[in-house]
């Protein structure tokens, strides 16, 4: 549980410093380039997901948030292993730190923006979703999990081959 709280607590921590840092140094509508155009920081104010989907109904995503952040918090309890608590706190990290956001950010409770800034091969999403610390905490996290899931890693520390799980799945 330490691993998982800690990794958690450096997700939230790193996401919400770059946040402030972005709406205190970058301007919208005003990019800045980056390792030659392979990234650009770009402020803006996400009221939805990526590519602003569900934009129209911002006060699904903080219940959506509080529902995985309960289920990690379920988890936790049972969990004794490492990258398990390192995937699980990443997710969380990452959770927590847009539900910030659509908290307390404008323009109101359960319907603020989350401020994305980081724009990969063009500044404004041509090629791919602007996102934020927090949006890669959590693919970095859900990833993680699905590789444990597929090596067979169990929460609870133990291993089952691969050929075992295909026996139990027919």
């Amino acid at each position: 549980m330490a691993v998982l709280g800690a990794t958690a607590v450096l997700a939230v921590a790193l996401d919400q410093w770059t946040k402030w840092l972005s709406t205190e140094n970058l301007d919208e509508g005003n990019p800045v380039r980056v390792l030659g155009g392979l990234i650009y920081l770009s402020l803006l104010r996400n009221p939805g997901a990526a590519f602003s989907f569900g934009s129209d109904h911002t006060w699904i995503f903080p219940v959506v948030t509080l529902v995985v952040v309960s289920w990690i918090g379920y988890m936790a309890t049972r969990l004794r292993s490492v990258p398990w608590a390192v995937a699980l706190g990443l997710v969380l990290g990452g959770a927590l730190g847009n539900l910030g956001d659509r908290l307390f950010r404008a323009p109101g409770p359960l319907h603020g923006h989350v401020v994305d800034m980081i724009s990969l091969f063009g500044p404004y999403a041509e090629y791919f979703a602007v996102f934020n610390i927090a949006d890669s905490c959590l693919s970095v996290g859900v990833v993680l999990a699905v590789l444990l899931e597929l090596t067979g890693r169990q929460r609870d520390g133990s291993r089952i081959s691969v050929r075992k799980k295909k026996e139990e799945a027919q």
